[in-house]
């Protein structure tokens, strides 16, 4: 059941925030990377998606509905290093990601993520049944590049990421859905232009497939952990 797209996305200037609108779902499945060459020199877009599908052991008093609108309870369960990320409002959050290696250099992200949920089958992202009685998406609205000299920063660079994570109690037990899809499209330097399309394919795709198995494991492992620790603490009003 493993998926692949190309996300749509803002490009920005260098160094520059880009803004974007992407929307998150979460199946957690090997990421399958695609290339898509543009008829512009030495431009290339990579992608992924990963799903996940796993048991979901709900309470009376204290459901995945009711946990998911602790939007600050779920960020902190996603993204525990607190020094790397500061709540700008009530559903946005700004991170300082860890650093990357990238095609020889270290690239330092900055993103602002929005945390949102919707309910009743009102404007859920394609692919969530309208059945699910809420859906927590996950947005990237903002971004930057730190790092980088001027004359190493892509002249084009953009950034896709949407998903998605719900409940779905459809079945005889209660399932934990979702879906994430990333990409990175980029314009090389001419410093860099001279880099061989496989060694900047081989680059991009070892850098989505851990950013993607990164979230993966935050999932399936800190967020059910987080949970798990929710229901412990009582049944809620």
């Amino acid at each position: 059941m493993s998926e692949i797209s190309v996300v749509p996305s803002c490009r920005a200037v260098p160094g520059g925030g880009g803004r974007l609108s992407p929307k998150w779902q979460c199946r957690m499945l090997r990421p399958h990377p695609v290339v898509v060459k543009s008829q512009m020199t030495n431009s290339s877009t990579y992608s992924s998606r990963i799903s996940t599908d796993i048991p979901l052991y709900e309470i009376p008093g204290a459901s995945f509905d009711q946990y998911l609108e602790d939007k600050p309870r779920v960020f902190r369960a996603i993204f525990p290093d607190k020094p790397r990320s500061q709540q700008l409002n009530e559903e946005e959050w700004r991170i300082h990601m860890l650093p990357i290696d990238f095609l020889f250099h270290t690239v330092y992200p900055v993103i602002d993520m929005r945390l949102k949920c919707k309910s009743n089958g009102i404007g859920y992202p394609p692919g969530v049944p309208r059945h699910i009685s809420k859906v927590l998406e996950l947005d990237i609205i903002k971004w930057e590049l730190q790092g980088l000299d001027d004359m190493l920063k892509p002249s084009q660079f953009s950034l896709g990421v949407k998903g998605a994570l719900y409940p779905d109690r459809s079945g005889l037990r209660s399932r934990l859905k979702g879906q994430l899809q990333m990409s990175i499209s980029f314009v090389l330097p001419p410093m860099l232009a001279l880099v061989p399309e496989n060694v900047r394919q081989d680059v991009s795709e070892s850098v989505l497939r851990r950013l993607v198995e990164n979230m993966k494991n935050k999932v399936n492992s800190s967020l059910i952990a987080d949970y798990s620790e929710f229901k412990r603490e009582g049944p809620k009003t």
